[in-house]
């Protein structure tokens, strides 16, 4: 497979997961704004949600003031900003037509619908009347290409890359999020238990569609130590890191087997997933939890320089 094509596969995946994390970002920090009583927290509310998504330099370049709509707007469907939903999904709209051929009509159809109903959906300021039903409609449109591609690519390079940039997008949104907001929502051991930290954390854990699931496991208890271990370590969970690195893995193994061998990114990546697999969440905490996740931040960006210049991506 040309690098210019496995480029575009790869990209396409993790500009649509980009703008569905997004989505997801901006729920979780909508909904925890409504819970802080002042304007201040409120503030800090949307301001880790521009942390949270590398974006807050950019956002105070071309804004004064910190407010939701303003944030939202900013993250939703700014035209100067690269990294907006609806930027991301021309983006990979683009990506897609460059591999026009190398993807299923299906796939092709479900990325330029989405790119279609985004750009009617966010041609107008959204406000928070309205917020809810555009981003439900960004993860429903996600879930549409995804299907797409579950139920009509051949598992060959094509979908081993497009997979694999959905994970390394992925791992790298649910490290983010929970090292912004860990400490966030637990600012003193006074909160724990209280009526007001169970919903904060509840809706941290609908920013990663892992509330329900949690439950289940839980029995609904909001712990914030079994919080971390489900979005660490619980290889159930479709968007821990446990699964993330796993579900590389897989992809990565069927890309040696395609290509007749393995590269520099299949080692970095065995050693990320082998310490994952063999931490504990006490090992973890005790080490310090900020400086686990910013290093698999970090061992995730550096996975994907490796691809990139194993498979000698052209862009």
């Amino acid at each position: 497979m040309l690098g210019r094509a496995a480029n575009g596969v790869y990209w396409m995946a993790r500009y649509l997961e980009r703008a569905e994390n997004t989505a997801r970002l901006i729920d979780v920090g909508f909904h925890l704004a409504l819970t802080r009583g002042s304007r201040a927290s409120q503030e800090e509310e949307w301001r880790s949600v521009l942390t949270t998504t590398g974006q807050e330099a950019g956002f105070v370049a071309h804004h004064h003031e910190l407010s939701g709509p303003l944030v939202f707007n900013y993250l939703l469907r700014d035209r100067e900003n690269v990294g907006s939903v609806l930027q991301m999904v021309e983006a990979a709209r683009t990506n897609a037509r460059v591999v026009r051929t190398s993807i299923t009509n299906e796939v092709w159809e479900a990325v330029n619908e989405t790119w279609m109903v985004m750009r009617e959906l966010l041609a107008r300021p959204v406000r928070e009347t309205n917020l809810g039903e555009v981003l439900t409609t960004i993860r429903r449109q996600a879930a549409l290409v995804r299907g797409a591609m579950e139920g009509s690519m051949l598992r060959n390079e094509v979908f081993n890359f497009s997979r694999i940039g959905t994970f390394i997008e992925r791992a790298d949104n649910t490290a983010r999020i929970l090292d912004v907001k860990y400490y966030v929502l637990l600012p003193s051991v006074a909160w724990v238990g209280s009526s007001l930290d169970n919903v904060q954390w509840d809706t941290l854990l609908r920013s990663v569609a892992g509330n329900r699931a949690y439950s289940w496991l839980n029995a609904g208890t909001m712990d914030p130590r079994e919080i971390a271990c489900f979005l660490i370590l619980d290889s159930r969970f479709p968007r821990s890191l446990a699964f993330c690195f796993d579900k590389l893995g897989s992809n990565m193994a069927g890309l040696a087997r395609q290509y007749g061998g393995e590269t520099r990114a299949h080692q970095l990546l065995r050693d990320a997933g082998s310490r994952l697999h063999d931490l504990s969440i006490e090992q973890i905490f005790e080490s310090g939890l900020h400086e686990f996740l910013q290093d698999y931040i970090g061992r995730t960006y550096r996975i994907g320089e490796a691809i990139a210049a194993d498979y000698g991506f052209i862009t």
